[in-house]
């Protein structure tokens, strides 16, 4: 089947070697990115939430799509995968409807998290998550896309008293139910990492690297890791620095937290040039 040039793009990624995938979280920082030569972006719910003014899992289904979609026409030579949430539906048949409505947007690849997003349940039932990730295989296959399915396996995420085992045994059956890569967001060490990829049926992991975890991009390579992600973390970083500058004027009257020009001197040069190249 002929799939899209972004579709098949990001497919080959994933079939030798370890790549890197930032997550932008607006135009500009996905145009940046796509200008420092990296072969595919990714969404970040965080990210865009926090530019909209809202925390993380606050972000209505439709404002995502439309951010979905902005993102994807942002950098059209490149594959962009969607942080999905858990598909904005708790049903199979709403993740099936609502995937199809993310992969019109023209995304390469989506995810799908196993968490309910509520305090009292975070994670849907073994049985339910895995049926989740199911519909989402027969959606996008319906559709003929061949969009990356990406299944999320969240207990670190949400306080589970033994998350690792939990973990591969939802991976493994996420992997058994169609998802084409498989996703344990804050597994970090050499262990962990060797347990998630013996767990993946020989699928492509995903790592999200959301701080210095002492390792390099070769070292995840040799530990059997296909992509890297780095979620909210860059985001989050951009934060940093605007709240810690701000705090200085406002608790001690001084202006010595802004990186400067010296730092940012790039970014002007940067967009005109692309902005002519876009145009």
């Amino acid at each position: 089947m002929a799939y899209s040039a972004q579709v098949a793009a990001f497919r080959s990624l994933h079939e030798t070697g370890c790549f890197v995938m930032p997550n932008p979280w607006d135009l500009g920082s996905a145009r940046w990115l796509r200008g420092q030569g990296f072969k595919a972006l990714a969404t970040t719910s965080a990210g865009f939430a926090f530019t909209q003014g809202r925390a993380d899992q606050d972000v209505p289904r439709d404002m995502m799509l439309a951010h979905i979609a902005e993102m994807v026409k942002a950098v059209p030579d490149l594959p962009v995968n969607a942080d999905f949430e858990n598909g904005y539906a708790d049903t199979p048949d709403g993740v099936a409807a609502n995937i199809k409505l993310c992969v019109a947007t023209g995304v390469a690849g989506l995810s799908i998290e196993d968490a309910t997003g509520r305090e009292a349940d975070p994670l849907y039932p073994f049985e339910l998550a895995v049926e989740r990730i199911r519909a989402a295989r027969r959606a996008i296959d319906e559709t003929g896309s061949g969009v990356v399915l990406t299944a999320r396996a969240e207990a670190f995420l949400t306080g589970h008293p033994d998350p690792l085992p939990e973990v591969v045994r939802r991976l493994g059956a996420f992997a058994d139910a169609g998802a084409d890569v498989l996703y344990a967001p804050w597994v970090r060490t050499p262990e962990q990492i060797a347990a998630v990829v013996a767990a993946a049926r020989g699928k492509p992991i995903n790592v999200v690297v959301f701080a210095d975890f002492g390792l390099t991009v070769a070292d995840f390579d040799a530990l059997g890791v296909r992509r890297l992600s780095t979620g909210g973390a860059s985001a989050r970083s951009a934060w940093a620095g605007f709240i810690e500058s701000t705090r200085l004027i406002r608790e001690e009257g001084r202006f010595s937290g802004f990186a400067g020009n010296s730092v940012t001197a790039p970014i002007e040069p940067f967009f005109r040039d692309d902005l002519k190249a876009r145009s």
